[in-house]
């Protein structure tokens, strides 16, 4: 009988790891919240809960994957979310809204890859730059107040009764679902999703290689803009209004469910099935928190908490190899 390698050990961990992580979330919050907490009313609940980070995750994990970071997507959800109910307002159908709030996210995505690869400037700074510049585009078309708009069947797209009742979850979640299901086949089956982990491995050696660096970090950017502004869309049609405050902290969420779900910061590697597992986890310990009478202060230090402490366990994999 031959021994395991080490290396097959430590990526079966990495794979298993998230889901290990999840189930403990469930099982603690099973013995200390109330009883409401495995009924399948909250189930439903938490799955609609996470589709806005979901989302966001799944392009997330194509930025990090390729050894970047976005940190602008809670401000581009709102933008986006804004413009989705200002042509709401303005009189135009849900399906042009929801183009728009979708295109919105798309040119912020655009302009982050293209000053990215352009002006040279490290990811973290770029983004940091459009978190200030979407969020305060976002107060000033929305006059800094809420904008209420006719969400028409984008409301019923977030509802936690669906109809038809078969549907069992809102199909939101069916949406991300879907989307996550595509967003794997392009990242393991498809040239741009070689070039993607290429980059993130190695930049120096993906130019050698004629992989094209540039291109691909702007499309990269601007399908994570995308999958932002449909997260706006759909943020729309839950709160049915168009909030320029929304998402306010929401890119740690979806930094921390990539990071969660086993993707490295330095690049190089990452799942979406990984991310889809870690954005559950958020959702159940915001969820668990909540019922258990937990201050939202509290939330925050066990977010920061499990970031660093996903981090540190990155490293040391690195380390190891």
């Amino acid at each position: 009988m031959t021994a395991e390698k080490p290396g097959s050990a430590r990526r079966l961990m990495t794979l298993v790891g998230p889901f290990l992580g999840l189930l403990g979330v469930i099982a603690f919050f099973a013995l200390v919240a109330p009883e409401g907490f495995l009924s399948v009313y909250n189930f439903k609940t938490v799955a609609t809960q996470t589709v806005i980070v979901g989302l966001g995750a799944i392009g997330m994990t194509f930025v990090i994957v390729s050894g970047g970071i976005d940190l602008s997507i809670g401000s581009v959800i709102a933008l986006s979310s804004v413009a989705c109910a200002l042509s709401l307002r303005a009189g135009q159908p849900p399906v042009a809204a929801a183009l728009l709030g979708v295109l919105t996210g798309m040119i912020c995505g655009f302009v982050n890859g293209l000053l990215v690869t352009t002006l040279r400037i490290i990811p973290f700074i770029v983004t940091l730059g459009m978190l200030g510049a979407a969020r305060g585009l976002a107060k000033w078309l929305a006059g800094e107040q809420k904008i209420d708009a006719p969400a028409g069947w984008l409301a019923d797209v977030m509802t936690k009764a669906p109809e038809p009742a078969w549907l069992t979850v809102s199909p939101g979640v069916w949406v991300m679902a879907a989307l996550a299901a595509l967003a794997a086949i392009v990242l393991r089956r498809t040239i741009f999703g070689i070039y993607t982990f290429a980059i993130g491995s190695s930049e120096a050696t993906a130019v050698l290689c004629g992989v094209p660096v540039r291109r691909t970090k702007i499309q990269i950017y601007t399908l994570c803009g995308l999958f932002a502004g449909l997260a706006g869309v759909l943020q729309f049609g839950r709160l049915t209004v168009g909030d320029p405050t929304t998402a306010m902290g929401k890119e740690l969420d979806v930094i921390a469910a990539v990071v969660i779900g086993g993707a490295s910061l330095n690049g190089g590697s990452g799942t979406i099935l990984g991310s889809m597992v870690g954005a559950f986890l958020m959702s159940f310990l915001a969820n668990g928190c909540n019922l258990a009478g937990v201050p939202n202060y509290v939330q925050e230090i066990l977010i920061g908490v499990i970031i660093v402490a996903a981090v540190a366990l990155d490293s040391l994999r690195q380390r190891k190899k």
